[in-house]
């Protein structure tokens, strides 16, 4: 076992009390002051926890700040929550490659140094992340292998992409207090040169079929199913339609939770049945300084018994002007702001969201009028 992943097992078992996770003692970034602490309450019973944040890419206009602050820098405001979770997920958004060569004719390519970023986001407490999305094939077949090799040697599993189809479709499994927790992940974006085949390296693509199938053969060998999706219009905060479909399909098929990336803003929260979905978390360490990526959440899902107890959205600032690559949660009057726009679009899903002192609540009881 690497030493960046003993602290992660070390942390396993924390959460059965009422936990006060200290951040950070002072920042000085304009309306982004750290709280004292953020308060979770664990239930009884086999309880795991699940944090999930939205789009990592550490290249673009972040380079030359990480390039003189360290791969460790994005994590600093927000490591306390991702590494007092049980497991840690995140959508992994570009090669960690320094290989292979870049495609042809596309706008934007990216890759972020191999041993640098994985050995980061370790220490940042990540355990699981998805490749299957429009950038993990930016620098080719050389890339992907690289990037899973890194992600390898410091213990991270990885879904959505791998050396074939098959490879791409397979469940990451992992175990925690007793419970198996499988993750899958699938692409519904072009370029369609970057789709997996049968012999062919490249990430899922999420035809319906294929992921009902999936859930269902995870779902008979582990107690929980989490699918992650990349999907939706970028910049938009209305959904497609294909979404709520192959949302609605996953937790059908047996997924407790469903959680979506890139659109690189919020989208709604949607209770369904006995799970939810997550439609997007917009980005989270992004190197852009994209004016409309300015808000998101870090996802904690409870789990207790086989099923999601509790789900509950931290605010946090992405606002790269302000934070500079550096997610930072927010209080007060900036948290509530954000709540309360999650509340508004994940009301058109039927699903409330309650202010509980600057923490985000999502109903899973009873939904809002017209469920």
């Amino acid at each position: 076992m690497s030493l960046t992943k003993v602290s992660a097992v070390a942390r396993r078992g924390v959460w059965g009390i009422t936990l006060f996770l200290p951040l950070v003692a002072a920042l000085t970034t304009a309306g982004c002051a750290t709280p004292p602490y953020v308060k979770f309450v664990q239930g009884s019973g086999k309880t795991v926890t699940v944090a999930a944040v939205g789009d990592i890419m550490l290249d673009g206009t972040a380079r030359p700040e990480l390039q003189k602050y360290g791969y460790d820098y994005p994590f600093a405001r927000t490591h306390a929550v991702l590494r007092d979770a049980d497991i840690a997920f995140a959508n992994l958004e570009g090669p960690l490659t320094d290989r292979g060569s870049p495609v042809q004719g596309k706008e934007y390519l990216f890759r972020s140094p191999p041993r640098l970023v994985s050995g980061a986001l370790a220490r940042a407490g990540f355990d699981v992340v998805s490749l299957a999305n429009n950038h993990t094939m930016d620098y080719g077949a050389a890339g992907l292998a690289q990037t899973i090799g890194a992600l390898d040697r410091v213990g991270i599993r990885h879904v959505g992409a791998g050396a074939n189809l098959a490879a791409a479709r397979r469940a990451a499994i992992i175990k925690v207090r007793g419970q198996r927790i499988a993750f899958l992940g699938y692409s519904l974006t072009f370029p369609e040169s970057y789709w997996a085949e049968a012999g062919k390296p490249g990430t899922a693509f999420g035809h319906e079929d294929q992921i009902v199938a999936d859930v269902r053969a995870a779902r008979a060998v582990s107690d929980i199913v989490i699918v992650s999706f990349h999907w939706g219009r970028e910049s938009s905060r209305t959904l497609r339609p294909y979404q709520v479909q192959l949302g609605h399909a996953a937790i059908d098929a047996g997924a407790a939770l469903v959680i979506g990336h890139h659109p690189h803003v919020l989208q709604a929260v949607e209770r369904y049945k006995g799970g939810a979905i997550l439609y997007s978390l917009g980005n989270f360490a992004f190197g852009s300084y994209s004016q409309l990526a300015k808000t998101s959440v870090i996802a904690l899902a409870r789990f207790r018994n086989h099923h999601l107890e509790a789900l509950d959205l931290v605010p946090i600032n992405v606002y790269n002007p302000q934070v500079v690559f550096q997610p930072t949660p927010l209080q007060g009057a900036a948290a509530d702001a954000v709540i309360a726009d999650v509340r508004e679009m994940s009301a058109v899903q039927h699903t409330d969201v309650e202010d509980r002192r600057g923490l985000a609540s999502v109903s899973l009881g009873t939904a809002v009028a017209g469920s």
